[in-house]
């Protein structure tokens, strides 16, 4: 049975679904589908599964827009798939076009993040025209959280059912993989004199794009106002400048500040994790973050926005703080808090990885998947 799976961005399939295809591929003869690029090459490899690149621009682009809706037509048709299941929102409204104009007979789609709850006027009601004719073409959806799921019944997105899987991520996380026992002391010694950082400092780690809605300008404008020199602000990620960038003010100080440190996109992020003391993800909207996991296996507390995901992955108080959105004030509040209060930053970090170990254990989520496609092909055959 063929069961496609597609992204808008290679980088989704290599990194959201890493180990995923691999697994369903002993059930069914999975194709990886997204624009081309290294990373598709390296899910064809790693996850020993057949890829086919079809470009799909992340911005709205009609005429690019059409171009991809009939390739993939194109190749729904030629592979005659059963199942198909889109994760991001531009390959998930053209995957579900392109299925049911195709006929594909199951076709999915997970809502990882929303758009529309962030935007205004014009633009706002044409992206929620978009995600409500995704829906209309799906058979089935899957909001990645309790919180997408309500604000797509609150915008009346679609009325049919929603279903969280598991315990709403997309591909929950390799507590083996995410664990500091990978790096001896030596090693994260070197890294941080590489890096220039101290040993009495306090480590503070971003891990994502360098853009506006992640919240890159109020951290680096929290971390500028800290009281104390003890500290830095690691930055790893890439610094995108057409999408949504940077205030030029926020460039300068990461320029210029000798006490933030950006070392840009990283294939491996956990030695960077196992030199930090705490994650800041003060993002405007997400759809169940990765990072924040990864953090928390790394056993590091986080400081996040109240936003979908970040306040379902984190319990204030318990495993990390919880700030209000877009607000910096806030984010150096809590910044502060964490250097200031050994105690209370103790608590955290103790919590942090049992936290993630007891809800999001990479197994359960694989399975509830696998049992989810089963299920639906088992009531398509009666």
């Amino acid at each position: 049975m063929k069961l496609i799976r597609t992204s808008t961005v290679p980088q989704s399939l290599d990194i959201l679904l890493k180990g995923q295809l691999k697994f369903l591929s002993e059930n069914f003869n999975v194709i990886g589908i997204s624009s081309k690029g290294k990373s598709l090459t390296e899910v064809n490899k790693r996850e020993g599964i057949k890829t086919v690149a079809v470009y799909m621009e992340r911005g709205i682009s009609p005429f690019k827009d059409l171009i991809a809706l009939f390739k993939l037509y194109y190749v729904f048709k030629k592979e005659n798939p059963l199942v198909i299941h889109s994760i991001t929102p531009k390959a998930g409204l053209l995957t579900m076009l392109a299925g049911k104009m195709a006929g594909v007979p199951i076709r999915m789609h997970t809502f990882t993040g929303l758009i529309f709850p962030t935007r205004t006027g014009v633009m706002q009601k044409l992206l929620i025209k978009m995600d409500q004719l995704l829906c209309w073409a799906a058979t089935n959806i899957y909001p990645e959280g309790n919180g997408v799921k309500n604000d797509l019944m609150s915008f009346k997105i679609t009325s049919k059912p929603l279903k969280v899987l598991a315990n709403g991520n997309v591909n929950g996380i390799d507590l083996d993989f995410f664990s500091k026992e990978h790096f001896s002391t030596e090693h994260l010694l070197d890294l941080k004199e590489e890096l220039g950082i101290q040993s009495n400092d306090f480590v503070f780690i971003f891990v994502g794009r360098l853009v506006g809605d992640k919240g890159i300008n109020e951290l680096v404008e929290a971390f500028s106002k800290l009281k104390t020199q003890n500290s830095k602000l690691l930055l790893v990620g890439p610094l995108e400048t057409e999408l949504d960038p940077l205030k030029s003010e926020t460039l300068k100080e990461i320029e210029t500040n000798p006490n933030i440190i950006s070392v840009g996109f990283q294939k491996d992020v956990r030695p960077y994790f196992a030199i930090s003391n705490a994650l800041v993800f003060p993002s405007y909207r997400e759809g169940f973050p990765n990072v924040v996991m990864q953090a928390g296996a790394m056993e590091l507390p986080s400081i996040v926005s109240d936003i979908n995901g970040c306040n379902e992955i984190i319990v204030d108080g318990e495993n990390g703080t919880i700030i209000p959105v877009k607000n910096s004030d806030a984010v150096l509040q809590a910044m502060q808090c964490l250097i200031e209060d050994n105690d209370y930053y103790s608590k955290l970090k103790g919590n942090a990885r049992p936290m993630i170990q007891s809800r999001y254990e990479q197994s359960v989520v694989w399975n509830a998947l696998l049992e989810e496609y089963n299920s639906l092909i088992s009531k398509l055959a009666n």
